[in-house]
């Protein structure tokens, strides 16, 4: 369950310390302490992300058709892949050589921007990889570098894209749902 809160703080009492949190849904907060039982739970603090909006994934992918059909020797995963390496998120990880080909193939098994390659390095016994994460795993910020980069690629080859009005309008979409369904 993830509730999600504005304002904390922290008491003491003759039970113990006690973290009080502000919550957005109040109903949610009531149903978990209600169903809790004499158990430990684990909790997760982080600053909240909206997670990106399916449009501007879907207008992404419309971006990376245009930009293939225009260079015409490339395809749109080609060009998606490439965006991900350019301003996408990644890991930089130091591997044992005999580690490095599984690591990639599974890696890779997450979906087509999910790639890893192998990165020349000076330590006798490993590699050095870039693991790349595909864009279904990106918050809003994320998206909206990705979604940036491909448009301005669009640009650069005059394919008319989206006005910035729409592009904020596509990024902002997702954080209206969220908002709406808390009500």
């Amino acid at each position: 369950m993830i509730i999600q809160f504005d304002k904390a703080k922290w008491n003491q009492d003759s039970e113990g310390f006690w973290l009080s949190l502000r919550v957005k849904a109040p109903a949610l907060a009531k149903e978990f302490v209600s169903g809790i039982q004499d158990r430990i739970y684990d909790a997760e603090l982080k600053q909240h992300r909206e997670k990106r909006s399916l449009d501007a994934n879907s207008y992404c992918w419309v971006l990376c058709q245009k930009i293939a059909e225009a260079v015409r020797n490339i395809t749109k995963e080609e060009v998606y892949q490439d965006a991900i390496k350019h301003s996408g998120q990644f890991e930089s990880l130091v591997l044992k050589n005999d580690a490095v080909e599984t690591f990639i193939h599974r890696w890779s098994g997450h979906g087509l921007g999910w790639f890893a390659e192998k990165i020349e390095g000076n330590m006798p016994g490993y590699t050095q990889v870039i693991a790349y994460y595909g864009s279904s795993v990106y918050d809003t910020k994320e998206m909206s570098v990705l979604l940036d980069y491909v448009v301005n690629l669009a640009k650069g080859l005059g394919i008319e894209t989206a006005t910035p009005e729409q592009l904020a309008s596509m990024k902002e979409e997702y954080e209206i749902a969220q908002t709406n369904k808390s009500l």
